[in-house]
């Protein structure tokens, strides 16, 4: 008998007995099967193969992000927007729908701050994200964007909120020179609207999670239409039908950009990867986003002479962008903690690298073992 350094690392062996493999009358009793072991030969060690994942831990790492993010990209989405309606509204002469959509969009992005601090856990993390500037990370970009636009439609807004109190606001001399730079501040508000509303999807689209990661190519034009629903919607809520018309045309080109968007968005996604937006909660938002987004526009059209309609009409633009952020948010989420949704899709990019002759790289080295 031979041993060997692994010997203890065998089950125990039943012990044997004389004549086992024999009943009365000499009849040989039913063999065992492979991997039962009956002291003559050894157990199996290895178990049936089952793909799950590294000690069933998900392959990708779940963001630790929660409500308070899909709340920062919805308003985001509501204050970028508002400032690009804002500065239409200031070169137009509309100066209800200029007041409206300055302080709606001074009031989106102070919640959206909020819910940002409130996710990072202390106000100083945000601070420290100023200290550098660095281009390759939408994070330090976004950061920078968010404080410019803060910055400038706060400076309309307080001369807004001035002009609407018969200047009572205790200014002194800054009051002259608060007029001198509010059309500026208006404008520059504008042209930093659109990166606000869409840097977020660069920011999500920029990570492994599978989901997003696969529509990194089509999420900015998701979310710029889900800003232009978003702000058209709270234009229509709070400024006169007289002078919402911009409000109205820009809910319609937001709703037609909505659904052209995701529908080319997952047209162009690896099937697998888009599953999650058609499942579970976020399938559900997505499938209400379409309808309240149809229904908000064909009532905005309809508005140009009710009240009633505007508001409703904007409320449900401004639940299709919500709908439509918290369900892009609740998918990729959902996809990191399934591995199937990393996988599978790697290996059809590596299949069609392969076929492609694309072998000679850190990527993909060589056909695939036997």
């Amino acid at each position: 008998m031979t041993s060997s350094e692994f010997d203890s690392f065998r089950p125990p062996e039943p012990p044997r007995r004389r004549g086992r493999g024999f009943g009365r009358g000499g009849k040989r009793r039913p063999g065992r099967g492979f991997g039962q072991g009956d002291g003559n030969r050894e157990m199996s060690m290895v178990p049936d193969a089952e793909f799950t994942s590294y000690y069933g831990h998900p392959v990708v790492k779940p963001p630790p992000w929660d409500e308070k993010v899909a709340a920062y990209l919805f308003l985001g989405g509501v204050a970028g927007g508002s400032g690009v309606l804002a500065a239409g509204a200031q070169l137009t002469g509309r100066d209800a729908l200029r007041r409206n959509a300055r302080l709606g969009g001074l009031g989106a992005v102070g919640l959206g701050g909020i819910a940002l601090v409130a996710d990072l856990g202390r106000p100083d993390r945000f601070y420290n994200m100023l200290r550098t500037f660095k281009v390759t990370s939408p994070m330090s970009v976004g950061s920078w964007m968010l404080s410019a636009f803060s910055g400038a439609l706060g400076v309309a807004a307080v001369a807004e909120v001035d002009r609407m109190t018969g200047a009572r606001l205790p200014l002194g001399p800054l009051r002259a020179v608060l007029r001198a730079v509010e059309a500026p501040a208006g404008l520059a508000a504008g042209l930093a609207g659109p990166p606000l509303a869409v840097y977020t999807a660069v920011l999500l689209s920029d990570t492994a999670v599978p989901t997003w990661n696969a529509m990194h190519r089509d999420l900015p034009f998701v979310f710029v239409s889900s800003a232009s629903l978003a702000s058209s919607g709270l234009a229509l809520v709070t400024t006169p039908v007289g002078q919402a018309g911009p409000a109205r045309t820009l809910a319609a080109l937001g709703v037609v950009g909505d659904l052209v968007a995701m529908r080319l968005t997952e047209r162009r996604m690896d099937p697998v990867a888009a599953e999650p937006l058609h499942h579970g909660k976020a399938g559900t938002l997505l499938r209400w986003s379409e309808r309240l987004a149809v229904a908000g526009g064909v009532g905005a059209l309809l508005s140009g002479r009710s009240r009633p309609l505007a508001v409703v009409s904007g409320l449900a633009l401004l639940a299709a962008s919500a709908c439509t952020r918290f369900g892009v948010f609740d998918a990729g989420i959902e996809s990191a903690k399934n591995p199937r949704y990393t996988i599978e899709p790697q290996k059809r990019r590596l299949a069609a690298r392969r076929a492609a002759g694309i072998t000679d790289d850190s990527i993909t080295t060589g056909p695939p073992a036997p």
